[in-house]
């Protein structure tokens, strides 16, 4: 009964229903409605199923125990609407991924937990570096796929569409099934913010393992700017920064930001990070930066602009690996590494279509075509 009183609070309150829009949408009294969440009343099966189909929601959303998870870090504003259903949406995402790890005998190792040795005084840009190396990057190449290079490294990586402008992405430390990155692909946001969100909370991971507050709505201002520099300096080693900013020289600051933004697949917001940080330009960068693009382009950039941006098609793979579709986008990604444990889960018996459907968040009937696909 708990379980389903907080269960029914949270969900009402990720879709901004009062207790009064949700009893009509469900066909109740505001007052069954409060007196379910208070816990005051078990509700029949009937009950359960109504309320479920008013939140589009499945009724075990409503009856399962969500894990609370202790080891989590948000990159959001401090206000954010929905935040303990994105909480129960992570854990319940890491429990079903981790038991199939452990069931099929597949857990992988982080590969970079040691690149930081607990209390020593840390370099962003250099852990950045000693980051591309271990994973035998390219010393000057742009990061193909931020993602395929996390979960490689041992990091599972959950991109969820969450409508919120004010929620980017967090991470999970491995007390809780971790570690863990999760990044809002809201269409509303860039492409080069989602790539800079994974590549941000993989910095905290390496360089904060231990400074988790699921309850923090201010993170440190300190600890956020290294985790900046570090992505920075992942997204665009230094040596080719250099190489690629030099060889702009003679056209103007728009232009420059705006060719190496491409290069790198970043944000013209991190490129002007790059600038301060380097000392290359001083604080007036930002708001020179704004005045050529009023001047050049004819508008200001507003918070969520971003100029010539990349297409969600370019959040996918360098290259199609032997028997792989060419172009993969973002939603086919989504669990690239936890779709062939539940295929492999699938084919030896270990769980059933419909346990898949429920992990993967697909509908039975779309599994079962995914199922005979496999076979094929």
């Amino acid at each position: 009964m708990v379980e389903i009183a907080a269960n029914l609070a949270r969900l009402r309150l990720d879709r901004r229903l009062t207790q009064a829009r949700l009893a009509e949408r469900a066909g109740l009294s505001r007052v069954a409605v409060g007196k379910i969440e208070r816990g005051a009343v078990v509700p029949r099966a009937g009950t359960l199923v109504a309320l479920a189909r008013a939140l589009d929601v499945p009724v075990r959303d409503l009856i399962a125990r969500v894990r609370p998870l202790r080891s989590v870090r948000f990159r959001a504003r401090s206000r954010l609407y929905g935040r303990e259903q994105i909480l129960a949406e992570v854990s319940r995402w890491l429990d079903n991924y981790g038991g199939l790890e452990d069931a099929l005998g597949r857990r992988l190792e982080f590969s970079l937990r040691d690149l930081v040795t607990p209390g020593s005084v840390v370099s962003p840009p250099d852990v950045a570096r000693r980051a591309r190396e271990r994973a035998a990057l390219d010393r000057v190449a742009p990061v193909g796929n931020i993602c395929r290079f996390l979960e490689e490294a041992g990091v599972k990586v959950l991109l969820l569409d969450k409508k919120r402008d004010s929620f980017f992405g967090l991470s999970v430390g491995p007390e809780d099934r971790g570690p863990a990155v999760v990044v809002n692909v809201w269409d509303r946001i860039s492409v080069e913010r989602w790539i800079f969100t994974a590549a941000h909370e993989m910095g905290h991971l390496l360089l904060h393992p231990m400074e988790f507050d699921p309850e923090e709505t201010r993170p440190p201002k300190a600890t956020e700017k290294e985790a900046d520099s570090f992505a920075s300096h992942f997204l665009m080693p230094e040596p080719a920064f250099k190489r690629e900013w030099n060889a702009t020289r003679g056209t103007s600051l728009l232009w420059r930001v705006l060719t190496v933004k491409r290069i790198f697949r970043v944000s013209y917001r991190t490129v002007l990070f790059r600038l301060y940080e380097t000392e290359r330009a001083g604080a007036g960068v930002w708001a020179a930066f704004q005045t050529q693009h009023r001047r050049y382009l004819g508008r200001t950039l507003k918070k969520a602009d971003e100029p010539n941006p990349l297409g969600r098609s370019e959040f996918s793979w360098s290259a199609p690996r032997a028997g792989e579709p060419a172009a993969l986008l973002e939603h086919d990604f989504r669990g690239f590494r936890l779709v062939r444990l539940v295929r492999q889960a699938v084919e030896q018996g270990r769980i059933s279509l419909g346990r898949a459907a429920e992990i993967l968040g697909l509908p039975l009937e779309e599994m079962r075509v995914r199922a005979r696909e496999w076979a094929e």
